[in-house]
């Protein structure tokens, strides 16, 4: 269960994917937030404006982001455009809008029969909508084991996001922008806009 202060907010991670994209070349990222969205409220679910949706990406096993894939959404053209992969200049809580966009596209609308993909100068593909949540859990068996009235999970458990929804962003990204082989670890955050006063 989430923690309050992100609970229904723009900020609320349901969860993480990274995987080998049908070209073997290309690793395809996926960013899950505002979850639990039901059928009637998901086509007035929106991407925030003053949300960054990072993709950090440590490249040799320090834990330290190398390389940052930013995603942030534009209210005025309705587009998702992405930043990166770009090195970090920043790590850590903080961050910044690195570099240029590389690719963008306009949000899919709930019910369209086609997803709309956007693709960048350098083979950046990317996606963003609501998407059915492909997160399979018991969440309640799990509270009753929790409180000790179960001792553990049925077999078939039963989905309790089945017929959520969450908006889904998706950044496809050729293996060559990010220093080549090897393993890489990557984790997720959101972050809000925050304005700084300071006297004069």
């Amino acid at each position: 269960i989430d923690a309050p202060a992100v609970t229904g907010q723009s900020t609320d991670i349901t969860d993480l994917y990274v995987f080998r994209g049908q070209d073997v070349n290309n690793l395809v990222f996926v960013a899950n937030t505002q979850g639990l969205l039901s059928p009637a409220n998901t086509a007035a679910a929106k991407f925030d404006a003053n949300t960054l949706i990072e993709f950090n990406i440590d490249v040799n096993n320090d834990n330290k982001e190398d390389l940052l894939l930013q995603c942030i959404f534009d209210a005025g053209s309705n587009k998702m455009k992405v930043y990166g992969p770009v090195v970090a200049s920043e790590t850590g809580t903080r961050s910044k809008l690195e570099g240029n966009v590389t690719a963008e596209v306009a949000v899919t609308a709930y019910g369209a029969a086609t997803p709309v993909v956007g693709t960048g100068a350098t083979g950046i593909k990317v996606f963003a909508g609501p998407r059915d949540d492909p997160f399979f859990f018991d969440l309640n068996q799990f509270k009753k084991i929790l409180a000790g009235t179960a001792t553990g999970f049925n077999n078939p458990g039963s989905d309790a996001f089945a017929g959520t929804n969450v908006l889904s962003t998706v950044v496809e990204v050729p293996k060559s922008l990010l220093g080549g082989s090897g393993k890489i670890n990557v984790w997720l955050e959101t972050k809000k806009k925050t304005t700084i006063q300071m006297d004069l």
